[in-house]
């Protein structure tokens, strides 16, 4: 049972940084592939980052050359680096992650980041 648990939202001027950061409540016992996506209101849900077992990075469009996406394998922590953040960042992010055994992750409870216009 895996429950993963973010933090680090907040507010933040648009042009700032913020850091998020996610851990599962209790030790992975299984490689994982680890991600966040995002939701704003009246929007679906969105593909933020993720990173593999191996290291390989994705984002998504709209997040590319602004976010970085790491991961600590000793804490099984994933972080995501925000970068030059603008209004249309505002969501709530997610983290999940996902045993490669699993065709569905866990996901946590979210985290609200918001930055004015």
């Amino acid at each position: 049972q895996v429950q993963p648990v973010e933090s680090g939202g907040g507010l933040v001027q648009p042009g700032g940084s913020l850091s998020l950061s996610c851990a599962p409540s209790g030790r992975l016992s299984s490689i994982s592939t680890m991600g966040w996506h995002r939701q704003a209101p009246g929007k679906e849900r969105e593909f933020v980052a993720r990173i593999t077992p191996s290291g390989r990075t994705e984002y998504g469009d709209a997040v590319k050359g602004r976010f970085t996406i790491s991961r600590d394998s000793a804490t099984d922590t994933v972080f995501l680096q925000m970068n030059n953040l603008k209004p249309e960042d505002t969501a709530v992010y997610y983290c999940n992650i996902r045993p490669i055994q699993m065709a569905v992750g866990y996901w946590g409870q979210g985290t609200q980041v918001t930055v004015p216009s």
